[in-house]
């Protein structure tokens, strides 16, 4: 599925996900509201394609952007996870279509992996295909279920998104900052307060001000 800009073409892969978190949002015993719910979900998607759609010609039009050596990105991973110990820091860069992306990676657990914690911050050099990492940027939810929770949010003015599972004691947090870094920590065993608390120790100020 793609969808067509003056500029180029938008894959499907973007929308795909858009679609699903539209799908997951809203609904409820009752038929009208379900109804309501299908509708205004629809119309937020279609907002946010539009969106995609327009920020990917943009990023067309504008060129590769050079992403940030993936060295610094490492530099801004915390040395523990709120007190799981850091297991492993990576970093990398990759190429495609002429866009680069620089990502660097940091995994902490618990002596018997029973917690643990993967934080994850991505250049993606505002192409388009950021759209696609970060479609939940484009979208307003608010869901939450006897089990937990998933919303949108805004952390220190950038977009960010929230989602927990009680049950699993599993979730993830993700922040978009400066429309091309992406922050992501997803948790396992663990509560949204520890997630949270990580994040808190990735100095988002530093990153935004990267070159």
């Amino acid at each position: 599925m793609f969808i067509q800009t003056r500029s180029g073409l938008l894959t499907g892969t973007a929308l795909l996900i858009v679609l699903t978190l539209a799908a997951g949002c809203g609904g409820s015993d009752e038929k009208k509201e379900e109804n309501d719910g299908a509708s205004a979900s629809l119309g937020g998607t279609l907002n946010a394609v539009q969106e995609m759609a327009k920020q990917a010609e943009e990023a067309q039009k504008n060129g590769p952007v050079a992403t940030i050596d993936f060295r610094k990105l490492k530099d801004l991973l915390p040395a523990d996870a709120d007190g799981l110990p850091r297991k492993s820091a990576t970093g990398e860069k990759n190429g495609m279509g002429g866009f680069n992306f620089s990502t660097a990676t940091g995994k902490y657990e618990n002596s018997d992996n029973t917690e643990n914690i993967e934080l994850a911050i991505v250049d993606a050099g505002g192409s388009g295909a950021m759209m696609g990492m970060a479609a939940w940027s484009m979208v307003d939810m608010d869901k939450e279920t006897e089990s937990g929770y998933e919303k949108t949010t805004k952390i220190n003015d950038n977009k960010a998104y929230e989602k927990y599972d009680n049950t699993n004691k599993s979730g993830e947090i993700a922040v978009l900052v400066k429309n091309r870094y992406i922050v992501t920590i997803k948790g396992n065993g663990v509560d949204m307060t520890k997630i949270k608390a990580v994040l808190d120790d990735v100095d988002l100020d530093k990153l935004s001000d990267m070159k």
